[in-house]
């Protein structure tokens, strides 16, 4: 059922019906290249809900889902369900191959990092007195049961927006053979191609430049983007992404601006692109190795 007080809106542009709302702290925007305004109306609020489920369910600042009850499970097991398996199988599957580098018990390092554009850094103390809570590695995970050490967390945060937009759209091609593209604040997916095999002309590649440096024409497939363009602090010259290496507790070091990348589904386009920002200064070699599409600035 659709969540209550649904805060969206609609309206249609020149080819097709426009959707808004807010979700998983990001606007939201879905394009729906369809005619009839109720069906429209359908998937918008279909897809809304849906968001809302994913954000509301896999959320570190609520007290009422899976994340909390694990995070303050205080080393006890907790039995998940089938999709909370899903996503944490997913997450050990990045860990592996980041080399630890993607690591989803690392966002306690949010209590002493707040990347708002300023110049305060951490003390090396109060960052090492993070690290003995931080690593996969220290985890019990046997699908479906999930063992942390007391005093460790985990945050999905890193792989939710991308999995919520794939659901998103196969909400819709469950409800119409027409194009509809899910944006959600940047990562974004089509459910099919457009009449004419039109694209999409969405998106815009965001840096740390004052202006977009490219806009991405969609036809099918999904794009994701990673970047510091609107998280980091700078001090002394010196730009400290929010893309955190959880072995040091310190940021990537010549990570680029932003990457994007280009992928059948927004899951695997995100995995790539957090992956690359993982890399540093190795963003662009390790892409080629890929041999995929992507953008980095």
């Amino acid at each position: 059922m659709p969540p209550e007080n649904i805060t969206t809106e609609m309206v249609r542009n020149e080819d097709c019906w426009r959707g808004r709302f807010r979700a998983m702290a990001c606007p939201c925007e879905v394009l729906m290249d369809v005619d009839q305004e109720a069906l429209a109306r359908e998937i918008l609020q279909q897809i809304y809900a849906e968001a809302m489920r994913i954000e509301h369910k896999f959320s570190r600042y609520r007290d009422d889902n899976i994340i909390h009850q694990i995070n303050r499970s205080a080393g006890s097991v907790v039995t998940v369900d089938d999709e909370t398996a899903r996503l944490l199988d997913f997450a050990d599957e990045l860990f592996q191959l980041s080399d630890g580098l993607f690591d989803i018990t690392s966002g306690v390092l949010r209590r002493v990092w707040t990347f708002d554009g300023g110049d305060h850094l951490p003390g090396d103390s109060s960052i090492a007195s993070l690290l003995p809570i931080i690593g996969w590695q220290k985890v019990r995970w046997q699908n479906p049961e999930l063992q942390i050490q007391d005093g460790m967390e985990i945050d999905l945060g890193g792989i939710g927006k991308e999995y919520a937009v794939d659901r998103s759209v196969q909400i819709a091609r469950g409800l119409t053979d027409k194009s509809v593209l899910v944006n959600f604040g940047g990562d974004l997916a089509v459910s099919a191609v457009r009449d004419k095999g039109a694209s999409w002309s969405v998106g815009r590649m965001i840096t740390g430049r004052e202006q977009a440096v490219a806009l991405f024409q969609l036809r099918l497939g999904a794009i994701a983007t990673s970047g510091d363009a609107y998280r980091y602090l700078l001090k002394d010259g010196v730009r400290y992404s929010h893309v955190l290496n959880p072995k040091t507790g310190w940021p990537v070091t010549d990570a680029p601006h932003t990457v994007s990348v280009a992928a059948p589904t927004c899951v695997e386009a995100g995995m790539m692109s957090t992956l690359a920002m993982l890399q540093g200064a190795n963003a662009r070699a390790f892409l080629e190795a890929q041999e995929i599409n992507f953008w980095l600035d």
